[in-house]
């Protein structure tokens, strides 16, 4: 049985990769591709806030929350 390494949006990615020739190239894909993830954030965000998951007291709260690991001495 053949077992498969990458996923098909990886090989794809790799394919465009070996096309990349210079560090301003390089950038410039980095830079689409986390456009592309922001993009799918805000979407997802804008879903979570108009089916009520999300308001401002979400946000509230996540601005007074503390998530850091207490430093142990």
């Amino acid at each position: 049985m053949e077992r498969t390494v990458f996923n098909k949006a990886q090989i794809e990615l790799l394919d465009l990769m070996a096309g990349v020739n210079s560090e301003e190239e390089l950038n410039a894909l980095k830079y689409v591709i986390s456009e592309f993830f922001a993009r799918r954030a805000d979407e997802e965000l804008d879903k979570l806030w108009q089916n009520g998951q999300w308001n401002e007291q979400t946000l509230e709260d996540l601005h007074n929350a503390h998530y850091r690991t207490p430093y142990k001495q």
